[in-house]
């Protein structure tokens, strides 16, 4: 087959850096095949695919070492526009890249500063529309599409191009579910019927193993393993030594397989998962019932939030919430989930008294959120943000923690107090004298916790906050949580990465269109599948296969994980 890009003993080192960010990589990419990358986050994985376009080292500088090669050309060699129009870049942010105010301008953009024809741009843009099924939404602004549908636009106006290689790092990483399989399946049906080479970088493990030919992993800049999704993803001990997270049908499988249930061959995908547990089930005896952990039971002593009849119109007309009520108790942990646009941004808003009701009312504690100051309120809701980065901006991370504090006028002594004691909470002591900055995405995080904790609130409120992340990232920060929980606080969380819930969250909220759609404890809501489906969520790999087990046994398995299923034998 032949090669499309060539990579030769590439390393690279940033300017100022003195350890290489890649090295000694050598990996050919064939024409028309589907490459995935993975590794943690530092890997290198996005320098990786900036040397495929001459980004680097052309724009950051820096020293670069060994060959590549795209398309016959080097890329050192070619300037960068020149290279532009044989590998096209679409990136995480969606919002980053669009910069039209319509969706056809977008993708004659580029193509008008290539000095393209005009004749030949009409041409283009209705076939990368279609290509990328956006039929129909020429004249609309990109504002007005879905996350999904911006990414397929970013993704459209990179194809117009007519670039040999596309590359995408992380394209689905802030979308929900339904919209990331829609990316996915945009993808790979250019790869099929378009042949266009694919090269993306992704965390989403079960979409990498169903769609990719060939996958790369890589850790601290070196080139670890390629081979296909199932030889990566079927090494469950390497990819967790790794702080990557397998497909949860391999999880599932290979803890059956340590309780000594001989899996001849590890599945990665949720068909051949299926297929595999029914052969299981015809040769082992499972357990007659499943104890689930003990059932959750809503603790009603004390109301710490509560909306009535909560509805918001935007001055655009939008309805984004609809007659919303709810009510939250101290000490539990709840998980709000909904596809983008669902309401979940606006209805956090209404509890940080960001935003006032069209109609209903906020409650704090059984009083109207309109009574608080801002002082008060930060006092018994603590928010943190989808990037810390947003919300730090002192110059020491002593001073970040004390400045609410200062500002509430609280003693020397006591700020004094408050600072030592939530810093040593969060691991962060020794880091008190540094600059916040300088300390890795994780360690923000913690000292954003720390800042709040200090004010001693209540409920404590995390916004997407695995959006970005690795799967060791996500955990670190969902153990902040827990270890939040444990303290007594009440802990809403709103993610749509469901797989990473099940052994945290206590109870399920799920809005769509604006409404609460069900609102009961996460083993009965991950089970409703039709519905979580209506609003976009996918449930965990493992829902399905529990539900299978279930229907084939009469049995009733509500599992939620994969150590829970494997139990089931």
């Amino acid at each position: 087959m032949d090669v499309i890009a060539r990579l030769e003993n590439v390393s690279y080192l940033y300017p100022n850096s003195s350890k290489p960010v890649l090295e000694n990589i050598s990996l050919n990419i064939a024409q028309g095949e589907f490459l995935g990358i993975v590794g943690p986050t530092g890997a290198g994985k996005t320098t990786l695919c900036l040397t495929l376009n001459g980004i680097i080292p052309q724009f950051y500088g820096g020293r670069f070492f060994g060959y590549v090669t795209v398309g016959g050309l080097d890329t050192i060699k070619q300037t960068v526009s020149t290279l532009a129009q044989y590998v096209g870049v679409v990136f995480e942010d969606s919002e980053t890249q669009l910069l039209s105010t319509s969706v056809e301008n977008e993708i004659a953009f580029a193509l008008e500063n290539l000095l393209v024809e005009p004749d030949e741009i009409i041409t283009r843009i209705p076939q990368v529309l279609a290509a990328v099924r956006l039929e129909g939404t020429e004249k609309k602004h990109p504002q007005e599409l879905s996350g999904g549908q911006k990414q397929r636009l970013a993704i459209a106006a990179a194809l117009a191009l007519q670039p040999k290689l596309l590359i995408l790092d992380e394209p689905t990483s802030q979308l929900d579910p339904i919209g990331s399989q829609e990316v996915f399946a945009t993808v790979k049906e250019l790869n099929q019927e378009l042949g266009v080479t694919i090269v993306m970088v992704s965390h989403a493990a079960e979409e990498m193993a169903e769609f990719s030919d060939r996958i790369a992993l890589l850790s601290e800049g070196k080139l670890l393993f390629t081979g296909s999704p199932h030889q990566i993803y079927s090494e469950i001990e390497l990819l967790q030594a790794q702080n990557l997270r397998p497909p949860e049908v391999a999880q599932t499988f290979y803890y059956i397989n340590q309780k000594g249930i001989t899996v001849p061959q590890i599945p990665i995908t949720l068909d051949k998962g299926l297929s595999t547990l029914k052969r299981i089930q015809n040769n082992v005896a499972i357990a007659p019932s499943l104890t689930p952990p003990k059932a959750y039971a809503r603790n009603r002593e004390k109301l710490v939030l509560s909306t009535e009849n909560l509805t918001y119109i935007y001055e655009n007309g939008t309805k984004a919430l609809n007659q919303v009520s709810l009510d939250i108790y101290q000490g539990e942990y709840v998980l709000i989930a909904g596809q983008n646009g669902a309401g979940k941004s606006t209805l956090v808003k209404h509890f940080l008294n960001l935003l006032s009701p069209s109609q209903g009312i906020v409650k704090i504690c059984q009083r109207n959120i309109k009574t608080f100051s801002v002082s008060e309120l930060s006092c018994f809701i603590g928010y943190v943000g989808q990037n810390p980065d947003n919300q730090i901006f002192n110059m020491t991370v002593e001073k970040e923690v004390s400045f609410a504090l200062e500002n509430l006028n609280y003693s020397a002594e006591r700020i004094d107090e408050e600072v030592r004691k939530n810093l040593e909470t969060m691991g962060l002591l020794k880091y008190r004298h540094v600059h916040p900055l300088s300390l890795p995405k994780g360690d923000r995080a913690r000292i954003l916790i720390a800042a709040i904790l200090a004010m001693e609130p209540d409920i404590i409120i995390f916004d997407e906050p695995t959006t970005g992340q690795d799967y060791h990232g996500s955990l670190s920060i969902l153990e902040m949580s827990r270890q939040l929980h444990k303290m007594g606080k009440t802990v809403i969380i709103i993610t749509h990465h469901l797989y990473l819930m099940p052994d945290y969250a206590q109870r399920a909220i799920i809005m769509g269109k604006g409404t609460i759609l069900l609102d009961a404890p996460i083993r009965e809501v991950y089970y409703e599948i039709d519905l979580l489906k209506s609003t976009y969520l996918t449930p965990p790999q493992t829902v399905f296969l529990g539900k299978s087990l279930s229907q084939s046994s009469g049995q009733n398995y509500r599992v939620l994980t994969p150590i829970e299923l494997a139990n089931c034998f």
